[in-house]
């Protein structure tokens, strides 16, 4: 499937001397205060929770303190941020990580246009890139003037580095025309996005990450685009990296702490992975304020 001209692909002008120039955020990460401001005036009364689904609403009574609990848990972890964040009468209940898109794509990256959810394969060779096994999911909701629902329709691509700290298609790694470990989906009724992929590796000057990019259902009237990155906990990637295929590249020189990207709101974008047979799963919840 192919997207429209707003989503045309870019050209591959990457070189050595711009590694990998779509590190950078297109976007803002809402704080605490901004998500809250969304829903002022609407009588609404808001609850900030763990990253749940924004379709969620509550009813019952407690207490009407509000929670900073991190933006990416497990399904029990929501489940009990949502059930101990209830007040009195109605209220909704909002992820902690609410972004606004900017308008236009962003950063370069390549457009593979590959509508998949495991995205371990070349699609031209075969080949299937060797890693601990990682189940990714997103839930995607749209926030604004007050009311918030899932947002069906969105494309969600994702793209990162294999287990040696290469990425397809380009020039510097010697992997042009080749489209491993990149792909999209388009978010269902539910506002979800499934991928299959493997643990990212490492390359130099960067923490271990994930691309993704949101971009807005076809038809929209507006057309919005959301670049970030995902985090790995620390510890988590150096366990795993102590296994093959990573543990043959030595030790990573940059970890989260001293990484620019992620001192630049990455805790927000941490993933919270749970075990799942050989490997890892994680959720992230994301609410996009478009209105």
């Amino acid at each position: 499937m192919k997207f429209s001209k707003i989503f045309a692909a870019k050209p591959n002008e990457s070189s050595p001397s711009d590694d990998h120039d779509d590190d950078i955020p297109v976007g803002k990460v809402l704080s605490r205060r901004e998500i809250l401001g969304l829903f002022a005036g609407a009588g609404t009364t808001v609850f900030l929770a763990g990253c749940v689904p924004l379709e969620s609403v509550i009813t019952g009574a407690g207490s009407t303190t509000a929670s900073s609990t991190p933006a990416t848990t497990t399904a029990a972890a929501t489940a009990t941020a949502a059930t101990t964040t209830v007040a009195s009468g109605s209220g909704t209940v909002l992820p902690t990580c609410v972004v606004v898109p900017e308008l236009t794509e962003g950063p370069y990256f390549v457009d593979e246009k590959i509508n998949r959810s495991d995205i371990r394969s070349d699609t031209v060779t075969g080949t299937v890139q060797e890693g601990v096994p990682l189940r990714l999911v997103f839930n995607v909701s749209s926030v604004g003037s007050g009311s918030c629902a899932a947002y069906e329709g969105a494309y969600v691509d994702i793209w990162h580095c294999n287990a040696s700290g290469l990425y397809s298609d380009e020039q510097q790694n010697n992997t042009v025309g080749q489209n491993f470990l990149r792909g999209y989906q388009v978010t269902d009724a539910s506002g979800k996005a499934e991928f299959t992929t493997i643990y990212p590796g490492w390359y130099s000057g960067r923490t271990v990450h994930i691309h993704f990019k949101i971009r807005s259902a076809l038809g929209a009237t507006q057309q919005h685009t959301f670049t970030s990155q995902l985090f790995f906990d620390d510890t988590l990637t150096d366990t795993v990296f102590t296994g093959a295929p990573y543990s043959s590249r030595g030790t990573r020189d940059t970890r989260n702490a001293n990484d620019n990207i992620y001192r630049s709101g990455g805790s927000t974008l941490l993933l919270n992975l749970t075990k799942e047979g050989d490997g890892y799963t994680a959720t992230f919840n994301i609410g996009v304020s478009i209105a």
